[in-house]
């Protein structure tokens, strides 16, 4: 007879002893958190205290860093507390939270790049309509749906797998995922699974969308001006290398949940599995930053007293 239980604990155990090293590993973790926070938060603050830039591209870029600071403290409080304990379990409700921040992050930023690209799209190959069609109301519902259906979704993802009766409470990764929860059940997965299929292939198309979108776009700017050009390419560049970062390192993370790791060493298995968490948060900021002029000339003034 299986032994079924709901688990009131988890032990994470990718973690390995790292010795005096996890000081040191800390300070490292710690340093890219603040980066990430100050990158992050300037923008923002540089989007909402500059009037020329309050536009429809850049009110859904701000959007996007404030996600960067919602899924980068879903992550990072709990990577710093696990680094310096010597015990790696995690309790089931905040296990079932961090999963939540971590899949809506996810989300969100996929619906912020689809978001974007569609704006990208309306300024570039319909300019005449662009100002009656962004207009303030619809800047608010997109955001709003940006966030709103994320939420809702993994909501009733979470509620499936915590009503699941589970065989063990060993998950082999430095943070809770739900497909690694979704594996130690005993009882009947087949619901679980469904939606899990039906969420990934809604996000597959948005990704498949995006990529549309700026085909459409390129092949406009192709015939258009050389002015026009070099217009679309400024502004849709970084879009584009954003949305080829967080795809890649989602792609990584999926592989790794659904194929035999053993072969890979530990910790590249432990990079990856962080990349999408980590990297894209500073991505973001210093990709845009760096390649938007407007903000970039902005966060120069800020950073060296001319404001």
């Amino acid at each position: 007879m299986v032994n079924a239980t709901t688990s009131a604990y988890f032990s994470l155990t990718a973690y390995f002893d790292a010795a005096v090293f996890k000081y040191l590993y800390f300070l490292i973790i710690f340093s890219l958190y603040i980066l990430i926070v100050s990158a992050n938060l300037l923008l923002i603050v540089v989007i909402c205290m500059n009037r020329s830039l309050h536009e429809p591209m850049y009110m859904f870029l701000c959007s996007l860093f404030v996600n960067e600071l919602y899924g980068s403290s879903g992550l990072f409080p709990f990577l710093l507390t696990q680094i310096l304990s010597d015990i790696h379990t995690v309790s089931a409700s905040l296990c079932f939270l961090q999963i939540f921040c971590v899949y809506t992050y996810a989300s969100i930023e996929f619906s912020n790049l689809a978001v974007m690209s569609y704006d990208r799209y309306l300024a570039i190959c319909c300019p005449l309509q662009y100002n009656t069609r962004m207009t303030s109301n619809r800047i608010v519902i997109l955001i709003a749906l940006t966030w709103l259906y994320p939420f809702l979704a993994i909501s009733i993802l979470i509620s499936l797998s915590a009503s699941l009766q589970l065989c063990g409470n060993t998950i082999n990764k430095v943070y809770c995922d739900n497909y690694s929860i979704v594996k130690l059940a005993c009882s009947n997965t087949t619901v679980n699974n469904i939606y899990g299929i039906i969420y990934t292939v809604a996000f597959i198309v948005i990704v498949l969308a995006i990529f549309y979108t700026y085909i459409k776009i390129l092949k406009v700017c192709f015939f258009g001006s050389k002015q026009t050009r070099q217009k679309a390419l400024s502004t849709c560049t970084p879009h584009l290398a954003s949305l080829i970062n967080f795809s890649c390192g989602c792609f990584f993370e999926i592989v790794q949940n659904r194929f035999n790791m053993k072969h890979v060493p530990h910790m590249l298995r432990i990079f990856l599995s962080l990349y999408w968490l980590t990297c894209q948060p500073l991505f973001n900021p210093v990709l845009y930053g760096l390649n938007i002029t407007k903000i970039r000339i902005t966060c120069k003034n800020i950073v060296f007293g001319k404001m």
